[in-house]
């Protein structure tokens, strides 16, 4: 072949990307040399030693002080002059004072927007009361119910004697009856007010508890009158004779019969009676006067009035009914014989010769006065 050819034919192998005709085909590796106008970063090779510094230390910086920094001043307390509106309710919001509105109509109550001693009641009425009845009515009854069980009924030594005498006339008994009657029906009454929700209402429904609360609210509304007639009624008839002395101390010392067998004696009313009559009157009387000032709203007491008037209606309401628990026990379960003087108004001879012997003592002279009258004294000389 002329060299002519044989150069072109080399020409494509010399230009070409692969190696010369006639060397190997794997070449060793020949190292990457960056060039000065190259932009690329070189690999640093890790090493544990620390780096020199080179070139000529820099000088040290002078240490400059801290700025003094001047405290800011609190801002003067906020006043009352020169606030809008909105400033005056944060104001009160963020003392717990009152918050007022604007209202254009005459009653100036409605424009209370919120009311913080409102909040104590709420937490009282749904808390406090609610334990303070608890403690008191369940606790009364675990006493008597261990009392039964201990003494059991409390019967007449001698048993029945067959006679009978006159202890109550119609007239106590039908107040007696009237106010017991009534307040029975305004103590559970209100005792549905405060526990029916949490009680009775899962038991027979949302639908019946409403209805019996609303019957028990009209209920509670219209009896306060009656019963407060009884114990004005009451209070006329027998304060005479529950005015109390040195007997009824001996009384309660001795435990008015309930503990051993002894009876102290006793007028008409022994102490625990009386106990029992001035509860009445003196309860009865704040639950009932308590109870109008809330039945009319404002009439007398504004907002705070009335919430401090709940409060006392419903704590003297709770202790008047553990006090009449006792008293009912007393009288029914508890006493052979003490449920006749207000069922027929007449009680056994022995059964008043043991707990009244003293009133037994003045009826036989009043009976016996008046069977064989003292007789007219003679004027002197009429012989």
């Amino acid at each position: 072949m002329p060299p002519a050819s044989q150069t072109q034919q080399q020409l494509p192998q010399d230009d070409g990307a692969g190696p010369p005709q006639g060397s190997s085909e794997v070449q060793a590796p020949v190292p990457e040399v960056q060039s000065a106008g190259e932009t690329g970063q070189r690999q640093v090779p890790n090493s544990a030693d620390p780096e020199q510094p080179t070139g000529t230390p820099a000088a040290p910086q002078p240490q400059v002080a801290p700025t003094p920094v001047q405290p800011i001043p609190a801002p003067p307390p906020l006043g009352n002059r020169n606030l809008s509106a909105e400033e005056l309710e944060l104001q009160s919001a963020l003392t717990g004072r009152r918050i007022t509105g604007i209202v254009s109509i005459p009653d100036d109550k409605l424009a209370v927007l919120v009311q913080p001693e409102g909040r104590d009641w709420r937490a009282f009425r749904n808390s406090t009361m609610m334990w303070i009845g608890g403690v008191a009515i369940l606790g009364v009854l675990a006493v008597l119910a261990l009392f039964f069980l201990v003494r059991g009924r409390i019967r007449m030594r001698h048993g029945p004697s067959g006679r009978t005498m006159q202890r109550f006339n119609f007239l106590e008994r039908s107040l007696h009856w009237l106010t017991a009657s009534t307040f029975i029906v305004l103590a559970l009454s209100g005792l549905n007010l405060v526990y029916g929700r949490h009680l009775l209402r899962p038991v027979i429904g949302p639908e019946a508890f409403t209805t019996v609360s609303e019957l028990g609210k009209i209920a509670h509304n219209f009896l306060a009158f009656p019963f407060t007639l009884g114990v004005l009624g009451l209070l006329a008839l027998w304060v005479r004779d529950n005015i109390p002395n040195k007997l009824d101390w001996v009384w309660l010392k001795n435990g008015g019969g309930f503990i051993g067998d002894a009876h102290p004696q006793a007028g008409r009313f022994n102490g625990g009676q009386k106990a029992v009559f001035w509860i009445t009157v003196l309860g009865g009387g704040a639950v009932a006067a308590s109870g109008f000032l809330l039945m009319f709203p404002f009439f007398v007491l504004n907002i705070e009035g009335q919430q401090i008037g709940h409060m006392l209606h419903s704590v003297l309401s709770m202790l008047m009914i553990a006090a009449m628990l006792a008293h009912i026990y007393i009288g029914s379960l508890g006493m052979e014989g003490a449920f006749s003087a207000m069922g027929s108004g007449k009680v056994d001879y022995n059964w008043a010769r043991e707990h009244h012997s003293m009133w037994v003592d003045d009826e036989l002279k009043r009976a016996h006065e008046s069977v064989r009258p003292e007789p007219a004294t003679r004027p002197a000389g009429a012989d």
